[in-house]
């Protein structure tokens, strides 16, 4: 209920005709204030309202019971002294702050149809709950709403890629390697590679870039693939015959010993229902064939602006021992295992754009974030269950930044069941029928 009376205040969705504190003071809200769902701290900031004509500027706690502002400990913390009224279901007690002070209550309660309209979204079977009103909504409204979320998630991302950079002592070249590498697990080994690509030391492999043997030795090293133990059983036989595997460890155990390299646990890596070119060893190729082509690297990004020299700048194929073969010992069909066009651009999506838009918030270059927009506009829309489950209650995808924004939508507002925070839960709460 605490949560309605939250979105009641923030929607001004209050009860028609002059309100009143229970003390009898009439109360004008100019302001609800800036909605704190985050952080610690009373509700709402910086709102304005009057009380009996005398304007006040601070904040507004709201509780379902006034008791429960004791509950939750607010008279012994002094970050609720600027608390200017204190909005409630039920008074049932005054309620003094830390210094004393004891403030002035208003009572609201949840319109009906709020309240209806809200548990009807709780117990919805039919996902996402709100598919009924979407057909009837403004496209400006959408629009505005697609646009927020795309920016969310975008800033979201940066939040993640920022803390890798920390993580690395600062090298933002590190945090790209690393966000690249994640990306190229495609969802199921997506940790693991982030795991690999944090144990790769990059200063290291710089020393041997011109060699694509000693990077693949480097890489397969680091991921714990080198390691007979991990080979399947019924491969041994043909892995060591073939000399290659053996001539990669043997490689590798020498750069191990000169760097004091320590490899992943390659238990971490996930093969169950992959297909065989989404296996470890065909990216991790990919991978070092494109650090050996000097293409894996921040700076030769940043100087790419069109959406065909990103595509081209992210083409990879495998080193030629995986053209037949998909693990140690087991043959294929030759092929190079390019990364599929798809593939490309959502490596694209996940890693070039977020990977600009971190940089240019970060650095202040704006045309860089302009730039991360601009690709989501011109990159078509990702096919996914999410994507399709939007097109079924009738929203248009019709760009990665659509597909995106409800990925966002998705995953932190559905999936969490928080409709309150959502424009179009806002809409379907306020609805008549």
């Amino acid at each position: 209920m605490e949560q309605l009376l939250h979105y009641c205040w923030k929607h001004r969705l209050l009860p028609l005709g002059e309100l009143h504190t229970t003390d009898g003071r009439v109360v004008e809200v100019i302001d609800p204030g800036l909605y704190n769902r985050r952080h610690a701290g009373p509700d709402f900031f910086n709102a304005k309202v009057k009380l009996d004509g005398t304007l006040w500027v601070g904040n507004v706690e709201i509780h379902d019971r006034a008791s429960d502002w004791y509950a939750h400990g607010h008279d012994h913390d002094a970050a609720y002294d600027n608390v200017v009224l204190h909005v409630c279901r039920q008074a049932n007690k005054p309620v003094v702050t830390n210094n004393g002070l004891t403030l002035p209550q208003l009572e609201i309660e949840v319109p009906e149809r709020v309240r209806q309209n809200y548990e009807q979204l709780l117990s919805e079977d039919q996902y996402p709950p709100c598919y009924r009103i979407i057909p009837s909504m403004p496209a400006l409204t959408i629009h505005a709403w697609m646009s927020a979320l795309q920016t969310e998630r975008l800033e979201q991302k940066t939040v993640a890629i920022e803390e890798r950079a920390q993580r690395c002592n600062g090298s933002w070249e590190a945090a790209y390697f690393i966000t690249l590498a994640r990306n190229y697990g495609f969802g199921v080994n997506g940790d693991a590679f982030e795991t690999w690509a944090q144990s790769v030391p990059l200063n290291s492999v710089a020393h041997h870039r011109d060699d694509l043997f000693q990077v693949e030795a480097m890489f397969m090293g680091q991921a714990g693939l080198l390691n007979l133990d991990f080979v399947p059983e019924r491969y041994h036989n043909d892995a060591l015959s073939e000399g290659y595997f053996t001539r990669l460890r043997n490689e590798y155990l020498y750069l191990q010993h000169k760097f004091s390299l320590q490899p992943m646990d390659a238990n971490l890596w996930r093969f169950l229902r992959l297909r065989p070119q989404n296996f470890p060893h065909i990216r991790i190729a990919q991978l070092a064939r494109l650090y050996y082509e000097r293409k894996a690297g921040l700076s030769q990004l940043l100087e790419y602006e069109k959406l065909d020299d990103l595509r081209k700048l992210m083409q990879t194929q495998v080193t030629p021992y995986w053209e037949t073969h998909y693990l140690f010992g087991a043959t294929s069909a030759q092929s190079e295992k390019h990364l599929a066009a798809g593939s490309i651009d959502l490596i694209i999506i996940n890693t070039v754009v977020p990977m600009l838009f971190a940089y240019g918030r970060t650095h202040s270059k704006d045309l860089l974030c302009d730039r991360s927009f601009d690709l989501l506009e011109q990159l078509r829309a990702e096919n996914n269950h999410i994507t399709r489950m939007w097109q079924q209650c009738g929203l248009e995808v019709r760009s990665a930044g659509d597909s995106q924004a409800l990925i966002q939508l998705k995953r932190m507002y559905c999936d969490r069941r928080d409709c309150l925070r959502c424009r179009i839960g806002y809409e379907y709460l306020k609805r008549d029928k």
